[in-house]
């Protein structure tokens, strides 16, 4: 397979000030070496919680900021020092609704950044409305980009990012905010893109959907590349045990501890939400540990109780780390 993006050792540092009355200098290392590399046609996610490095990453890729050490080449181009080559070759898709002109029809939007990318009349003429067709806004090519949906926006994003026909599209949480139709219908899109051989690059938070869309993932925890695997093999870390989900009101710090060191408890895992909390009970036979943790839980407000096989959710929060009270 042809490698289209390389990275080796790649260290990004930043220089930060601590302290109030008396300042003193840091150096805060958001990479801290990571090596790995995406093959033609692939479509590669990187996961990891919020600075963990993944924009970072994606920032030094696309031109965008200069490595402290190491080397990033995109398609036999240093991303820096080679930038003027690189740049025609790819384009950045992100998240949200920033980037386009909302008083602009989309037919317009796309004119304007297809002349930013200098693409002839005649390519341009043939090009945007493959692209609108390819998102499904033909329809609407020519209303103003201010009375679209949040998800007509976003689509309307992933033209944009395709005026120069690049051969690689990096994508940063493209499908934040959307709601599930939107999400889908992105997701479509993405999936349709990798099978016309543009090879995609992005940022998630969804693990579903990197489940879903990734060919292989990448998942850096605090600079580092904590795994590199399919999302498969990924789950196969959790293989021989199951997870035992509570949704309960009031526990404390003290029960969590008791459950963790239950014999059968591989991990336990607890997330907010309102009111209640939901413990994630990592547990080699939960159908025998539920009578156990409901024990200790017994003077708490338990809503809900649901044991599940292992997703790649849950291999991540093994590989990371989360809030495990």
């Amino acid at each position: 397979m042809n490698k289209v993006i390389e990275v080796k050792n790649l260290v990004r540092e930043y220089d930060s000030a601590k302290g109030i009355i008396k300042k003193e200098n840091v150096k805060i290392q958001a990479l801290k070496g990571i090596s790995f590399d995406v093959n033609k046609g692939e479509i590669f996610g990187l996961l990891g919680q919020n600075g963990a490095g993944k924009t970072t990453t994606i920032k030094i890729l696309t031109t965008l900021l200069a490595p402290t050490s190491g080397e990033a080449e995109v398609l036999g181009y240093k991303s820096f020092g080679e930038e003027k080559q690189l740049r025609p070759l790819i384009n950045f898709i992100f998240g949200g609704e920033r980037g386009l002109y909302w008083r602009l029809s989309a037919r317009d939007n796309l004119t304007y950044f297809s002349d930013l990318y200098k693409v002839d009349k005649k390519t341009r003429q043939k090009r945007i409305p493959e692209l609108l067709e390819l998102v499904g806004l033909s329809d609407r090519a020519d209303e103003k980009v201010e009375t679209y949906s949040k998800g007509m926006k976003q689509r309307l994003m992933i033209a944009r990012g395709l005026v120069n026909d690049p051969e690689v599209i990096f994508m940063d949480e493209p499908t934040i905010g959307l709601d599930p139709v939107g999400a889908r219908d992105l997701r479509k899109i993405i999936r349709n893109l990798s099978s016309l051989g543009k090879t995609i690059m992005l940022t998630t938070h969804y693990m579903f959907e990197a489940d879903e869309l990734c060919d292989r993932i990448a998942i850096i925890n605090k600079g580092e590349l904590a795994a590199l695997d399919t999302p498969m093999n990924l789950k196969s870390i959790n293989s021989g045990f199951s997870v035992m989900e509570v949704k309960v009101i009031g526990v404390t710090p003290d029960k969590i501890n008791k459950i963790r060191s239950l014999e059968g408890i591989e991990n336990v895992f607890v997330s907010q939400q309102e009111l209640l909390q939901v413990l994630q009970i990592q547990c080699s036979n939960c159908s025998d540990m539920t009578p156990k943790v409901m024990n200790i839980l017994k003077d708490n407000k338990t809503l809900g109780i649901n044991i599940r096989e292992a997703t790649l959710e849950d291999a991540y929060l093994n590989l990371v780390g989360g809030v495990t009270a």
